[in-house]
């Protein structure tokens, strides 16, 4: 029996998406996008650094932003619950430099993700990790013999879900869950755990 790993998006399945967060502090809509809307995520930072840089919005303003965040509700239960019997590893396209605040509240799970490049506290560019990280992950973890179960929501998890043995929507948008219909969607963090549970090695 192979040993399981779990891997896990973090926005939109643990925490909210600190975009939108960010967008409605900030009173900017065009931040409002994410890879629900934009599959092409070097289009979509090319964007939004673009936006920062117009209305001179530094990383420590979205940094306050963050920091009042909290985990989606039931989220830091769902994931002590499930790794207490099983590893897991966040896989998440977010940064370094946002996503501290919100994993010192998820007791401080793996997370691998891509890092912003900041000049005197201004986002200048950002540094992919890996291209295709989610996917490369999951494939490195499967060439270790583990059998590998992901859960994502969006169109960019859907390459680490098809790279998984076992892939899962959850809370996915209804033009996700139709264009990848050979995933089973949940909605709720106990049918996910039911079906993590039911899936392992």
């Amino acid at each position: 029996m192979k040993q399981s790993i779990v891997t896990l998006d973090m926005e939109g399945v643990l925490t909210p998406e600190i975009w939108i967060a960010v967008s409605e502090k900030t009173g900017i809509p065009e931040l409002r996008r994410t890879t629900r809307d934009e599959p092409d995520y070097d289009k979509l930072m090319r964007e939004r650094l673009a936006i920062l840089d117009e209305r001179a919005l530094k990383l420590s303003d979205i940094q306050a932003c963050i920091g009042e965040l909290r985990p989606l509700p039931g989220a830091k239960e769902f994931l002590d619950e499930l790794r207490s019997f099983v590893q897991v590893v966040i896989l998440s396209d977010t940064f370094e430099q946002f996503a501290s605040p919100l994993l010192r509240q998820l007791n401080w799970p793996t997370l691998l993700c891509h890092r912003l490049i900041v000049e005197n506290d201004r986002i200048v560019d950002y540094q992919l990790r890996i291209r295709e990280q989610k996917r490369e992950a999951v494939a490195a973890f499967k060439r270790m013999n583990y059998h590998v179960i992901a859960g994502g929501d969006s169109f960019n998890d859907t390459a680490m879900l098809s790279e998984a043995h076992e892939g899962i929507l959850f809370r996915a948008p209804d033009g996700v869950k139709q264009q990848f219909p050979q995933f089973p969607a949940v909605e709720t963090y106990a049918d996910l755990m039911e079906l993590i549970q039911g899936k392992l090695a």
